[in-house]
């Protein structure tokens, strides 16, 4: 499983021009899950997410996690965040989970996040999203639950 973190001071999606899940401060998580993912993934990835200490303490240094910070999480369903464009010039999505097995591992990742105390907003699943962000920092962090970077 592999998410995109982005520390954000707004993000939204917006389905066929509605809006879907907003947050303010926060994090906007870009959320996909490979063929060899199963639920202990999104458990472990939940707790990175929920730990990575990217927010700014009173002395301006990087050490408060969003749990510190009381900050809300967008999670929004990309399967190109499997993209592997090492060969030529159209990436791959080989290693992506099909999306009957990926939604509810997409699934159990929010509802880990969320049993950890943090207020979570989703995307629509295998939905034409559009999001919106204002990237806070710019922070852009990439975790892999199998710690493969």
């Amino acid at each position: 499983m592999r998410a995109v973190v982005q520390r954000v001071s707004r993000a939204g999606v917006f389905v066929d021009g509605e809006s879907a899940g907003a947050v303010g401060a926060g994090l906007l998580v870009y959320l996909d899950v490979a063929v060899d993912d199963d639920e202990s993934d999104g458990v472990l990835l939940a707790g990175r997410v929920a730990n990575l200490r990217i927010f700014s303490d009173d002395k301006g240094q990087m050490n408060l996690s969003i749990l510190q910070n009381s900050c809300e999480v967008l999670v929004v369903s990309a399967f190109t965040v499997q993209a592997d464009a090492r060969k030529g010039r159209r990436p791959t999505f080989e290693t992506a989970a099909s999306h009957e097995v990926a939604e509810g591992l997409y699934e159990r990742f929010c509802e880990s996040l969320a049993g950890l105390g943090v207020k979570v907003s989703r995307g629509v699943f295998r939905a034409e999203m559009g999001v919106e962000s204002l990237n806070d920092g710019p922070i852009c962090i990439l975790l892999d639950s199998k710690k493969t970077f």
